[in-house]
């Protein structure tokens, strides 16, 4: 299997701890994402390494017996270790405070600790068999204060530290599961919910097992993963994972069932808002019954791409050839969203996606259009998607080309849209609203006019060898959807069209284009309208209707002087302004200027004799006044053409 078929991989850079062993355990905090390894207790020392820090926290604890569970608050602030079913113990990791050990008792009588968990830098909850418990930790006075408890029979529970959400599993079957919410001190009882369990012969003890629960934010919403594993005498082709979506307010729901269509050992991952092994996207169609909606792997089955251990030492040992990983290895444990520990091996992964494999695994453009902008890092794999699909050996149908362009611009017309609202709100002065309002966030799947420009269109019209009815074609398909979804159209755009139909002769097209407004007037077309201007000579009627299109943007034509005066197109210029009937006003000395500039002398004579004419009509003398600062002129063409050349005053 070649590399490029890989869509799964283990990142570069792994968080390195001290293997597991007799003598050092290992533990992971699923909060700060940190990996402790406890050497004798934390006698001979701890090393807590996370993702982010590169620089690993190093102290001794004294050892008073086995640790079952160590983790920081959040910043790192107050160290908890638990080592007896009824205590946890605490230490101030804070500048200027105590750093002696204090211990908090569970309160509940005869109940055991099953765990703890931090849900800010001075907050913890204690779960136990009997409940949970709701500190706040004073750090400055080494103790602890209970804010709320609740009595409940706990079998486990999980923790899913972005959504502050712990779930508690109770009841005989254990499938009975008790959420509760974590926020600024308060603690917030959700409804419980009940998770099926597949049909089992009656002789058959069925319970939910925590192994088969997962908590993850998938879309900005929090969902609880059961893995279901059917009975080998059922009909079922397989496994399946069952999405319950589980809201702040009202009750849990099962929404998404993804079908696994395997048995066995499976891990459970959440990537980019995808669901891993397989790859699973519920914002992708599924089958809907009206309650819940079934979804099948969007891709075949992959393994994570093969792994190097990369050998650590001294340099000159480090030339030796990197060690294979073993994956899926039996000691490797899974932790929500993307992790993935190997405490045998001492390594700490996250799980990661490469979209440009997935290219070639999902033929189908629309859907793999779908996909695509739903992934951070999306947009140079979806822009190198469109150039694919308009080479010579991938060319797609126009049909399939406009479905890219319109799922494109969808996008991009809803993020100009949230912006606009954002603008109007800000001036409306509404910016100090309660909540408050949020510029819109411009992720990768916003794939702007500039950007389909830049990179696909403009390489793709310099391909000489591409028929130019079909680039065209895209061309306009492209101009197409944007005025499809209201997106005003960049001039830059219309230019490239223009420029293509003139680069193949398709003068006709361009005057019927131009004409039923299918490339539409804008500020930005007096460019356009210049460059047909000079087309004038190959294609006679492009003169009077880039003249009807300049007089069309009446609001510009200052603008549009200028332009045609910067492009030399000094007789262009004078055609219009006289069109317009601004000749009278205008300066004779800018015109003069421009005529000079461009080094011919019989235009420069043409020039000076229109302004000659009409000073004579104006004022009944063909020669400049003082006001006109035009002196420069009238020497450079006394030197040119002579005196006898400059008009007589007429009389009558």
């Amino acid at each position: 299997m070649g590399g490029e078929d890989y869509y799964l991989e283990l990142c570069e850079r792994p968080v390195q701890f001290e293997k597991a062993n007799p003598v050092n355990c290992v533990f992971f905090d699923e909060a700060n994402k940190q990996v402790f390894a406890v050497r004798s207790g934390g006698a001979t020392g701890v090393v807590v390494k996370g993702p982010d820090d590169r620089n690993p926290i190093s102290f001794r604890m004294d050892d008073r017996g086995e640790v079952k569970c160590i983790k920081f608050s959040l910043e790192n602030k107050i160290l908890a270790v638990q080592r007896t079913s009824k205590t946890v113990d605490f230490c101030n990791f804070i500048p200027d405070n105590s750093q002696l050990e204090y211990t908090q008792e569970c309160k509940t009588k005869n109940a055991n600790i099953l765990g703890f968990c931090w849900t800010s830098s001075t907050e913890i909850v204690f779960i136990t068999d009997q409940g949970i418990e709701f500190y706040q930790v004073l750090p400055e006075k080494r103790s602890l204060k209970l804010l709320k408890s609740h009595n409940i029979n706990v079998n486990w529970y999980m923790y899913c530290p972005e959504s502050a959400v712990i779930l508690l599993s109770t009841t005989v079957l254990e499938n009975v599961l008790q959420p509760f919410y974590f926020r600024a001190g308060t603690m917030s009882k959700l409804p419980k919910f009940e998770i099926e369990l597949p049909a089992a012969p009656k002789s058959t003890k069925l319970s939910l097992s925590e192994r088969d629960i997962a908590m993850a934010t998938i879309y900005g919403q929090l969902y609880v993963l059961f893995l279901r594993h059917h009975s080998r005498t059922s009909n079922s082709t397989g496994a399946e994972v069952v999405l319950y979506h589980l809201p702040r307010e009202g009750a849990c729901k099962r929404m998404h069932i993804l079908k696994l269509n395997r048995t066995g050992k499976f891990a459970l991952n959440v990537v980019d808002n995808l669901v891993t092994s397989v790859i699973f996207d519920i914002k992708l169609r599924g089958e809907s019954d009206g309650t819940v909606t079934f979804h099948h792997p969007v891709l075949p089955a992959r393994s994570i791409q093969p792994y190097q251990i990369p050998v650590a030492g001294p340099a000159a040992v480090t030339s030796q050839s990197p060690v294979p990983c073993k994956l899926y290895s039996s000691s490797w444990i899974v932790f929500q969203p993307d992790i993935i520990i190997s405490a045998s091996q001492g390594y700490l992964w996250n799980l990661q996606v490469k979209l440009q494999p997935i290219v070639n695994l999902l033929p189908d453009k629309g859907r793999l259009m779908d996909f695509l902008l739903q992934r951070k890092e999306c947009k140079m794999v979806i822009l190198s998607v469109c150039s694919q699909m308009l080479t010579e050996s991938d060319r797609a149908t126009l049909p399939v080309i406009a479905t890219v362009f319109d799922k494109l611009n969808h996008e991009y017309k809803k993020y100009l849209d949230a912006e606009q609202s954002y603008t109007m709100a800000v001036e409306a002065g509404q910016s100090r609203s309660n909540p408050p309002l949020k510029r819109p966030v411009r992720t990768q799947a916003v794939v702007d006019q500039s950007d389909v420009y830049t990179h696909v269109l403009s390489p793709f019209v310099e391909n000489k060898e591409m028929p130019h009815k079909f680039v065209i074609a895209v061309l306009m398909e492209y101009i197409r959807s944007l005025n499809q979804f209201q997106i005003p159209v960049q001039h830059y755009l219309h230019e490239l069209v223009i420029k293509t139909l003139v680069q193949h002769n398709l003068f006709y097209m361009l005057h019927q284009f131009l004409q039923y407004h299918v490339l539409s007037d804008s500020k930005p077309l007096v460019c356009t309208a210049c460059l047909l201007l000079s087309l004038e000579s190959f294609y006679p009627p492009a003169h009077q209707l880039s003249l009807d299109m300049l007089k069309r943007l009446s609001t510009a034509n200052d603008e549009i002087v200028e332009v045609l005066l910067s492009k030399h197109q000094v007789l262009a210029a004078l055609r219009f302004i006289r069109g317009i009937g601004g000749h009278d006003n205008i300066s004779a000395r800018k015109f003069l200027d421009a005529a000079k500039q461009t080094d011919d002398v019989m235009l420069f004579y043409t020039i000076f004799r229109f302004f000659e004419q009409r000073n004579q009509r104006l004022r009944g003398n063909p020669n400049f006044t003082p006001g006109e600062h035009c002196e420069e002129h009238v020497a450079f063409f006394k030197q040119v053409f002579g005196e006898q050349a400059l008009m007589r005053p007429t009389t009558f």
